[in-house]
């Protein structure tokens, strides 16, 4: 598939707002601090498309860009960090179940955890969210350059473990500061979307 050009469409804050068409549907979720924004701007070659926000949490919308005039970016609310509101976090939450309450129009889940640390509470959610719906996805370890060499395999053992991931969805070791991995994210991507 073309990654160029891309584009921000639009950003929906409920399920009225979701962007429904035969478009294929590759759909970002992470917790707030992860560096989602980030790894969305790698793989596109852009470097402020997707908001990167000094403060975790800066993605409370569900985020539409259209990528090589055929697919869309989704990027879903973080989770799990951002001081908001107990009432903001339950918006979320409803838009996060609005969503996922129509797998059909999801082709693939990149679902992004922080390479360096057990997988949370919360990314164990959205790993079964991605599975309830039967959607193919990966799960990409990011922040893999602030590892140490001894760290790696250890790390993504404890991940895959954690997450219960079966062998056929793929763990990627990534770094968006580094571009580690961009190149396999996207082609990852382009054999799901098929374009």
């Amino acid at each position: 598939m073309r990654f160029e050009p891309s584009e921000f469409v639009k950003s929906a804050g409920a399920k009225s707002g979701f962007l429904r068409d035969d478009r294929p549907c590759v759909v970002f979720s992470g917790k707030s601090n992860v560096g989602k924004s980030s790894v969305i701007n790698c793989v596109l070659g852009r470097k402020n498309l997707a908001r990167v926000g000094s403060t975790p949490g800066k993605t409370t919308n569900v985020n539409y860009f259209l990528v090589g005039n055929a697919v869309w970016f989704v990027d879903l609310p973080g989770y799990g960090y951002a001081r908001v509101p107990h009432a903001e976090r339950e918006r979320w939450g409803k838009l996060m179940e609005d969503f996922f309450a129509e797998p059909e129009r999801i082709t693939f889940g990149v679902q992004i955890v922080d390479g360096r640390h057990k997988p949370t509470e919360l990314d164990g959610v959205m790993n079964e969210l991605f599975a309830s719906c039967g959607c193919p996805r990966v799960v990409v370890a990011n922040k893999w350059d602030k590892l140490k060499k001894s760290e790696m395999e250890p790390n993504l053992a404890l991940i895959r473990e954690t997450l219960a991931l079966p062998e056929e969805i793929p763990l990627l070791p990534f770094s968006a500061e580094k571009r580690t991995g961009k190149q396999e994210l996207r082609d990852i991507i382009s054999e799901a979307v098929s374009l």
